[in-house]
């Protein structure tokens, strides 16, 4: 006779019980692996910028002093100075381009997500998104084409224009997809109770979409600030203060740029302290982008 072993109904328990022990016991492992590795990758992608960040503070702190902010550029070999001019210049540019910049980039945003058709919108953020990949001294090439020769001078105007081009795709892209985040439910209502299109952008859609709109306005000033090519051919440089939008015009990243390549000490010092400033500059207006991000609008 022929006997077949049939495991009893504690020996089939025990046996699932060690299944699913096993099953558990792996995906846990391959879990903590995973954890770790995206951890590792983590602290890989973040060493360059901590490390940056430490050699620029170490460096730019040894010369930091408060005449960098009011004085102007020494000749060479002779200590002290700064760079107030190029601060000044910094700021007007950036001014100039975020004048030109935000009301033409929200509302290119506005009429494509409100107000255009799907084709149009379509070829439109194609073009955009194009333009944001443009190398920004092709920026600063077709600024001087247009601006520098016709006025025949480099200007704080043309530096201005170049950083507007470079900033206009950024506002118009975070501005758009701000918009189409917006609730639908909040249009409808909007018209439910009798408001127009118009109206119903102006007074709902905007004010829900605001602080991502500041968001992306912050960091296109922040990326313009620290552009040099554009720069290069536009307002050039100067050693003095500004005085017109029609002159030659110092920045903090042209003064960085042709400090730092300079064999003189003093200079090559100066150019870390505004390598530092320009650090400090972008790092500011990332707090306020975050701090935008997390208003609420009540």
């Amino acid at each position: 006779m022929s006997s077949s072993f049939v495991p009893d109904r504690s020996d089939r328990k025990l046996a699932g019980t060690s299944l699913t022990r096993s099953s558990i016991s792996g995906r846990s492992l391959f879990s903590t692996l995973m954890t770790i590795l995206a951890f590792i990758c983590g602290a890989l992608a973040l060493l360059p910028l901590i490390a940056v960040l430490f050699y620029v503070i170490i460096q730019g702190l040894g010369s930091f002093r408060l005449s960098l902010f009011t004085e102007l550029p020494p000749p060479p070999l002779v200590k002290g100075g700064g760079f107030g001019n190029a601060i000044v210049g910094t700021l007007i540019m950036v001014g100039i381009g975020a004048l030109i910049s935000i009301p033409f980039g929200v509302l290119a945003a506005i009429y494509l997500t409100e107000f255009s058709s799907g084709k149009i919108s379509r070829w439109v953020r194609f073009a955009t998104n194009v333009l944001s990949g443009v190398p920004s001294i092709i920026a600063g090439v077709f600024a001087y084409a247009i601006v520098v020769t016709t006025l025949g001078t480099y200007s704080a105007i043309a530096g201005g224009v170049a950083l507007a081009v470079l900033m206009l795709p950024m506002i118009v892209r975070t501005t758009d997809e701000a918009l189409q985040l917006v609730s639908e439910d909040l249009r409808q209502a909007a018209f439910g109770i009798g408001a127009t299109n118009f109206q119903t952008v102006m007074f709902v859609v905007l004010p829900a979409a605001l602080p991502a709109i500041v968001t992306g306005a912050t960091l296109s000033i922040a990326r313009a600030a620290g552009e040099t090519a554009p720069l290069l051919f536009t307002a050039l440089f100067s050693q003095y203060w500004p005085n017109g939008l029609l002159q030659p015009t110092a920045s903090l990243a042209v003064l960085v740029f042709n400090f730092a390549i300079a064999p003189f000490k003093n200079w090559q010092s100066l150019a870390w302290a505004a390598s530092l400033i320009l650090v400090m500059m972008v790092l500011i207006t990332s707090i306020i982008a975050r701090w935008a991000t997390s208003r609420k609008i009540k």
